[in-house]
């Protein structure tokens, strides 16, 4: 029976009544009076007690002994105080009652008591002895960590946590909290580098996307061999890339009027909606870092479908039938077969030199390009040249090398850019659903900068480019429909486009609207993690590649004042930064600067100007 001044548990708590009321007038420890249901407290002691009395030292208690000798018998709380203590008083009783809610030796209600079996008692006593010990180990880990004095590779089984975290796959980390530092990806990094664990040359950005580091797994099949193909063979086909390019997924040739795209054909064998498909949605688009590809589609789709990989490769060929203007006046597709000649833009530009005297089609091809590059300059398209840099990491090394400017760069973007236009216009002709991408009018500057600081000015202007099943003009390029189809091995929106037009050759049902437009959501949104892995996978290159050159010296370009500090680019690193820059610069003016700290979990390098 609760009496006033009986002592009473209160969540877990000790509490002395002092009314008795429609609810329990109770008193804790530290001042703090509640009224509180009876069923929300525990009576340990009739009273009268003092909250005093609870901090009365005790002489130690045989737990062990109580625990033997009720074996098999159930007590009262009452009973088992005797028990421990010999007698039983508010002091006791809450002696025992924190034995009791401990739960190692003993079980049931205030009520009835009984002593745990052997097996359970063992059992528990062995998980408290090792939880005890993880948490010494833990706080000797921590204590190494602050030290930077870590074991490895013992310790880094408590660094799990902070790698998750680093790698975005949590948002959490009980290490950090331990440390009181921010539970952040950046703060795990550095904690990552400062303790040993991780060396600069870990990029975690990728899977921060949620992108995974290798290429796709699920295997392609070869094309039909019962599939009727265009023997092209005949043509002079040239897929034309960067030295570095190992999947050539385009080629060009000339004949007479018409211009050839012949793209490789991996959707021959990736149908929608399997397997192969469905990985190369997820993925977006092939991603490209300094450290490697990973691949949209599995390695050994190249050798299958890559063009000139082999003697011939299987193809879907674009023709195009241009008039004296360069403008397209016809666009037919074909399921083809082709002979691809490989160059680099070095090797296309030197062939150039020789005036078409070994290759005559090299020199036809960039006439087709200098004719559609007037043209759509005269329909308004947009031109802007910023400095382009390759980063390459292996062996330990990061190299960093200005992309020179190549004619035959600028024929094969608009010979691609054909492409696009004739593919567009075939499809849109056809009533075919198709994924268009379009470009909204920008609101240029009345009188452009020039140079680097000009392009900078009409980036800014730039809408950002739609893609839809509806066409639209494409303010940008000047060109009033356009959609891509030249990269089905690195983007998932060409293969998409491919296996459309393969529907439509094939006369089979293509893809409708709705579900076109479902499947070009899923693959921008992973092609748009695609993109923010790559800038920040190269910004991760730059910081480790200027992290032992505090100090050093880059020439900057001024392309943009904003108050106190401007927007400078430095082109031997394709780096925009901002820097306080000392004295009256104008656009496009060098500044000399000094590279003053480099932090490579933020990826934030400072400079100052000189």
């Amino acid at each position: 029976m609760i009496l006033e001044k009986s002592l009473v548990a209160y969540k877990n708590r000790p509490a002395l009544v002092n009314d008795i009321g429609e609810k329990i007038g109770i008193t804790l420890a530290g001042g703090e009076s509640f009224r509180v249901r009876e069923k929300d407290i525990e009576l340990l002691h009739p009273g009268p007690c003092t909250l005093g009395s609870l901090e009365q030292e005790l002489p130690p208690a045989d737990v062990r002994a109580a625990w033997e000798l009720l074996e098999g018998n159930r007590v009262s709380f009452q009973e088992l105080t005797e028990l421990v203590y010999g007698e039983y008083t508010g002091n006791t009783a809450w002696a025992v009652y924190r034995i009791f809610k401990d739960g190692l030796y003993f079980s049931g209600t205030l009520q009835e008591i009984q002593s745990r079996p052997l097996e359970a008692l063992e059992a528990e006593t062995q998980k408290r002895t090792e939880k005890q010990r993880d948490v010494a180990e833990r706080e000797a880990f921590l204590e190494r960590l602050k030290a930077r004095t870590l074991q490895f590779p013992e310790d880094r089984r408590f660094l799990h946590d902070v790698e998750a975290l680093a790698y975005g796959k949590t948002d959490k980390s009980r290490t950090l909290k331990d440390l009181k530092l921010p539970e952040s990806p950046q703060e795990a990094h550095r904690v990552l580098l400062s303790a040993g664990c991780w060396t600069p040359w870990v990029n975690p950005h990728p899977l921060r996307f949620g992108l995974s580091p290798v290429s796709a797994k699920i295997p392609v099949n070869p094309p039909p061999g019962d599939e009727d193909r265009v023997d092209l063979t005949h043509l002079k086909a040239f897929a034309i890339d960067n030295s570095w390019s190992n999947d050539p997924d385009d080629a060009i040739s000339v004949e007479g009027p018409c211009l050839w795209v012949h793209v490789a054909d991996p959707g021959a064998s990736i149908l929608p909606g399997s397997p192969v498909d469905g990985e190369a949605r997820n993925r977006g688009a092939t991603l490209y870092l300094p450290e490697g590809a990973s691949l949209m589609i599995a390695e050994e789709a190249l050798s299958l479908y890559a063009l000139g990989m082999e003697a011939v490769s299987p193809a879907l060929s674009f023709k195009m039938v241009l008039n004296e203007a360069g403008t397209i006046m016809e666009t037919d597709i074909f399921r083809s077969w082709v002979k691809v000649r490989r160059l680099t833009y070095e090797e296309a530009d030197a062939l150039l030199q020789q005036e078409g005297a070994e290759v005559p089609e090299l020199s036809a091809l960039f006439k087709i390009a200098e004719k559609n590059l007037a043209r759509r300059r005269t329909a308004g398209a947009v031109f802007m040249e910023f400095p382009e840099v390759h980063i390459k990491v292996s062996e330990g090394q990061v190299a960093i090398e200005p992309v020179a400017a190549h004619e035959s760069a600028d024929m094969v973007r608009e010979c691609m850019l054909l492409a696009g236009e004739g593919a567009a216009h075939w499809a849109l002709r056809r009533r075919l659903p198709f994924p268009y991408v379009s470009q909204e009018t920008g609101d240029l500057p009345n009188v452009p900068l020039r140079g680097i600081a000009g392009s900078y000015q009409l980036r800014r202007c730039m809408r950002p480019r739609t893609l839809s099943v509806k066409p639209g003009i494409h303010w940008g390029l000047g060109l009033d429909v356009y959609t891509q189809v030249t990269s089905p091995l690195r983007r998932y929106t060409d293969l998409l486009a491919h296996q459309q037009i393969r529907a439509f050759l094939r006369q089979t049902a293509p893809l409708g609207e709705e579900e076109l437009i479902l499947r070009l959501g899923a693959g921008e949104a992973a092609t748009l993690a695609t993109v923010q892995a790559e800038r920040a996978s190269r910004a991760h290159w730059i910081a480790v590649y200027l992290s032992d050159k505090k100090g050093s010296s880059w020439e900057g370009v001024l392309l943009e004042k904003r108050g106190n500090r401007s927007l400078v680019m430095i082109p031997a690193l394709g780096l925009e930064t901002q820097v306080a820059v000392k004295g009256d610069r104008e656009p496009n003016e060098p500044v000399p600067l000094t590279l003053s700290s480099v932090r490579i979990p933020e990826t934030d390098m400072v400079f100052v100007s000189e």
